[in-house]
């Protein structure tokens, strides 16, 4: 048995196994750094593999009028016609009700991404921000194992000059870019998520967003109908090779196959469901033919600018967007000083339901029901 198995294998069998901080570049002394509580740990050992259950997605039971959000001081910004909507004031996430909640979870199917800015959110603390993160569902624990201490399903993203200094899954890319769903080779996808920043370069290292459902609509009716039963494998096992500390992972990465275009439970549109990071192959064509539809599906994805956005990240902004049907990519452009730079994000991930394609599908919901709220307070 190799060294890492015997660890993996020995520390699997504790009652109480060590959770054991990450390697950085920076030194944090007690007391020093206010989110040193959301540094990365790991909990090394083995866990079962997830098995899918059945979802109820609490955008189905939101006020399709909105009006527990709309009732505040807040504006509503459209940051594109097609995916986005940006509030700023009167309206905290740490003071949201049920019902907010589940409108919010509406706004985010309908609109994609939705960028909160001046909140409090970072500093209501672990507990909190973990019974948020369940009121959309069951939150998802990250095949390689790394979360906040004691809190498995938060899971921070952590950057600085060791930490994730270099992303070998394109280390080897002319850019940063490295488009995708989060874990879509899961059988239970993901949902409503949250994202946070707790702390960032002064400049650098935004994210960069876009909507699937745009991208489907835009391909002619003859080509949509023509993805309509079409399913791809998705694949876990490139992210796990890449991973420099395996010995981390608490889970065997698996295969899934899910349908190209997905239909959302919520709001009843369709997306494409494919994306570079994950998606390996088309069921039933032959390698040549599955490469070159899934290589335009993500050309035509990644490079349609009229259903893209860039979010710069400052303290307070906390994005909630639909892993159905967006697509994300961070950007790696920031300077690193040793010791010094750090880019430290939080995210909270609710698993949805399992992916379908409901061809009798008609949306419940269309762009312009937004334009009301655009630049307005209400």
């Amino acid at each position: 048995m190799a060294t890492t198995q015997t660890i993996t294998a020995a520390l699997a069998t504790q009652t109480n196994p060590v959770q054991s901080a990450a390697e950085t570049s920076v030194e944090y002394r007690e007391g020093e750094y206010k989110y040193a509580a959301y540094l990365p740990h790991y909990t090394l050992g083995r866990q079962l593999p997830l098995e899918e259950f059945e979802h109820h997605d609490v955008g189905l039971r939101a006020d399709r009028d909105k009006k527990a959000l709309l009732d505040s001081d807040a504006t509503f910004h459209e940051i594109t016609p097609a995916i986005g909507t940006e509030i700023r004031g009167g309206l905290q996430l740490s003071a949201l009700t049920p019902a907010q909640l589940d409108e919010m979870a509406l706004l985010a199917a309908e609109r994609g991404v939705v960028v909160f800015h001046d909140q409090d959110f970072a500093d209501i603390g672990p507990d909190r921000q973990l019974a948020y993160g369940q009121h959309f569902g069951r939150l998802h624990v990250h095949q390689m194992g790394g979360h906040i201490k004691d809190y498995p399903a938060l899971l921070p993203v952590y950057r600085d000059f060791v930490a994730g200094a270099v992303d070998n899954e394109i280390k080897n890319n002319i850019s940063s870019i490295k488009w995708h769903s989060d874990m879509s080779y899961e059988i239970n996808g993901v949902g409503t998520t949250t994202f946070l920043a707790l702390d960032v370069p002064l400049s650098g290292g935004d994210t960069l967003y876009l909507s699937t459902t745009a991208a489907y609509e835009a391909l002619s009716p003859g080509f949509r109908e023509f993805l309509h039963d079409k399913y791809a494998t998705h694949s876990g096992f490139t992210q796990a090779s890449v991973h420099e500390h395996r010995e981390r992972y608490i889970r065997e990465p698996i295969e899934t196959v899910h349908p190209i275009v997905r239909t959302h439970p919520v709001t009843g549109a369709k997306s494409l469901y494919v994306n570079r990071l994950y998606t390996r192959k088309i069921q039933g064509l032959k390698e040549e033919e599955s490469a070159t539809i899934l290589n335009f599906l993500y050309n035509h994805i990644e490079h349609g600018q009229d259903w893209h956005i860039r979010v710069h990240w400052t303290p307070g902004t906390v994005i909630v967007y639909d892993n159905r049907n967006t697509q994300h990519s961070a950007l790696r452009d920031f300077a690193v000083q040793e010791g010094v730079t750090r880019r430290h994000m939080l995210r909270i991930t609710p698993q949805a339901e399992r992916p379908y394609f409901d061809a009798g599908a008609k949306a419940k919901n269309n762009k312009t029901g937004e334009s009301k709220w655009k630049d307005t307070v209400v």
